[in-house]
């Protein structure tokens, strides 16, 4: 089991990018420690949908968009979720490009020269590595990075305790209060990305099924297919929630962070100095060695998470093409070609949008916010297919389908008061 863990894993590689290293230490830093919570249940509550789409795809072999395209309702060339995944796709590139500009950042923090040069590097090399395929090293040595920055991080919040920003024992029970806060942008964009976003929901039986899941179970006329399938779908569900384990406990770490240096310093995270802001979590802890590291640590995690999400979105770029009807369903080799050519296409916009927009971190937020939006229907959508299209026989238990309903819920909360907050907002109430 454990030699067949992976899709999860990269996943939390790609997250850590733009949620935990950008929004979750922003929402600490506004709302210091009072939204831990809502950090720990934005983590917890969204496996189930994404266990679920897992779920689906090793029990039909189809990915994520076939299988939202199969969703009953109104269509016009494609179902009416495609369209609705559609506009969150749309949003996709400006959160990339966010991140870009927040490369750029960081070139310019180290004094190599003027950021907008750097964007312009990032987004060529990103496209060029995609189109070659000559990226194995370079992917491999980043979630390396990831993974040991994220350690540091939970390294750095221990070493808190040491200094003048320790974290009090009351500070934490603040946070498990349960209050919303007044202005709940920050926090909506927050549970959209941390954790597994709606993309993320969406990249993960992607990856389940390039793991070989669904292959691995064999030939569904096979009477023993569902006791092989039920074996992966196990497999799944513990990489699932090995995954769950650390990308939530590097969310704490983020959010603990900024909360305990960021806002009592009363610094926000911002656009025009957003890399700078984020470094004094680990400048207040040790010095002018926190920076380096944070400079080159922040610069692999972001370039990691530019890249993956452009390797995903262009895969599911291409599979959008063919649900519409754009290009047609050729062979492996045509489909890999379409796939290099959304690659270039994406980094070329995402670039783009970080060179004319100079706010990444509000280029980030659009994503996010986008995300947010997305999650109810992510959740309704696994609902229906674990109950109308999974085999009995593969179904979940009882008790999960009652916290599967519970995620649903939450996703579909978090939006409606989201959307009821602007209305009363436009009201000036």
């Amino acid at each position: 089991m454990l030699r067949f863990l992976g899709p999860g894993l990269i996943i939390t590689a790609t997250i850590v990018g733009s949620g935990e290293l950008i929004v979750t230490p922003k929402l600490g830093s506004e709302h210091g420690f009072s939204l831990l919570w809502f950090i720990i249940i934005g983590c917890l509550v969204k496996v189930f949908v994404q266990v679920e789409l897992g779920r689906y795809a090793i029990a039909s072999g189809k990915t994520t968009l076939e299988a939202m395209d199969s969703i009953p309702g109104p269509r016009y060339k494609v179902g009416w979720m495609i369209w609705v995944w559609a506009l969150m796709f749309a949003s996709l590139p400006f959160q990339v490009g966010g991140m870009m500009g927040g490369l750029g950042q960081i070139a310019e923090m180290a004094g190599m020269g003027n950021g907008k040069y750097w964007v312009v590097f990032v987004g060529l090399l990103t496209g060029g590595m995609l189109v070659t395929g000559h990226y194995k090293l370079v992917e491999r040595l980043c979630i390396a990075m990831v993974v040991f920055f994220t350690l540091f991080t939970a390294y750095a919040v221990f070493s808190l305790q040491g200094t003048e920003f320790a974290i009090k024992g009351g500070e934490i029970m603040s946070g498990f209060e349960f209050k919303m806060p007044d202005k709940f942008t920050t926090a909506f964009a927050a549970f959209g990305i941390i954790g597994v976003g709606a993309s993320e929901l969406i990249y993960y039986p992607y990856w389940c099924l390039e793991k070989g899941y669904a292959r691995n179970a064999g030939d569904r006329n096979d009477p023993k297919w569902g006791e092989r399938a039920l074996s992966w779908i196990k497999v799944m569900k513990v990489d699932a929630w090995v995954s769950m384990v650390i990308y939530t406990s590097a969310t704490i770490a983020f959010y603990l962070l900024g909360a305990a240096i960021l806002h009592r310093q009363g610094l926000v995270v911002e656009s025009n100095d957003m890399i700078e802001t984020l470094s004094q979590m680990y400048s207040g802890i040790m010095g002018a060695s926190g920076t380096k590291f944070f400079i080159i640590g922040a610069a692999c995690v972001l370039f990691s998470t530019v890249f993956a999400a452009t390797a995903a979105n262009a895969r599911l770029l291409s599979d959008a093409l063919e649900l519409y009807g754009a290009t047609k369903r050729e062979s492996d080799e045509a489909k890999k070609k379409n796939i290099k050519i959304c690659a270039v296409f994406l980094a070329a916009a995402s670039m783009v949008l970080a060179l004319t927009f100079d706010a990444p971190v509000w280029l980030v937020f659009a994503g996010a916010l986008a995300q947010g939006v997305m999650l109810p229907f992510l959740a309704g959508g696994a609902i229906y297919l674990t109950l109308k299209r999974v085999s009995p026989k593969l179904r979940p238990s009882n008790g999960w389908m009652v916290c599967l309903y519970i995620s649903g819920a939450s996703m579909a909360a978090v939006g409606l008061y989201q959307v009821v907050d602007k209305i009363l907002g436009a009201f000036g109430n």
